[in-house]
């Protein structure tokens, strides 16, 4: 998703939330600034349609739920209210305190990469995120060429990472049984799409 800031003015996170559960567009808070976040492109949206049902169909009856876009996640360690483009929880939906929109305990996160927040969602989000007890796994998505960037969680503070950049290359998550090929991932993508809006 593409995000730009509001005004500068500093929020408390209750008035981030009742300002969000009334706005038609969503938006992000971190740490007291909130940041609209416009619609994605059409590569954006496929791909983590993609993604997400593949998930989705291979985990069906077992104790794994799966999130696309929508769902919000609250990050309490660095103030962050955040909508990951792919998120799977295992187990039970652990929600924010007095929240019943608002999940605390991702196993998963998929992020599809876009020019405004390719370095964010890499640098900074992925440092956020790991402060999230729950979270093991984490895959970038480039929505502007083939290659997705996958780390997984071995110990504490201790993550592998490996790189794919060929359709018939396999993913393969650490964190239950689950296997797709880049090429099921990028399925209907155009490139050319992706360089012309550059979204």
């Amino acid at each position: 998703m593409v995000m730009q800031a509001e005004d500068k003015k500093i929020y408390t996170p209750e008035e981030y939330l009742e300002f969000e559960v009334n706005s038609e567009n969503r938006h992000e808070f971190i740490n007291g600034e909130i940041v609209l976040m416009t619609g994605g492109t059409p590569n954006h949206n496929q791909i983590a349609l993609n993604l997400s049902g593949a998930l989705n169909f291979a985990l069906k009856r077992q104790p794994y739920r799966v999130f696309v876009t929508d769902q919000r996640l609250w990050i309490p360690r660095k103030r962050i209210y955040t909508y990951p483009d792919v998120m799977v929880v295992q187990g039970e939906l652990q929600l924010q305190e007095g929240r019943r929109d608002t999940i605390t305990n991702p196993l998963i996160i998929a992020e599809v990469l876009s020019e405004s927040t390719r370095s964010y969602d890499k640098d900074a989000k992925f440092a956020a995120y790991r402060t999230i007890p729950s979270f093991q796994e984490y895959l970038l998505i480039d929505q502007y060429t083939m290659h997705i960037e996958h780390y997984f969680k071995t110990e504490r503070k201790r993550w592998i990472f490996y790189e794919y950049d060929d359709a018939d290359e396999i993913v393969s998550l650490n964190s239950f049984s689950f296997q797709i090929t880049l090429a099921d991932i990028y399925d209907k993508v155009e490139f050319d799409l992706a360089t012309e809006s550059n979204g």
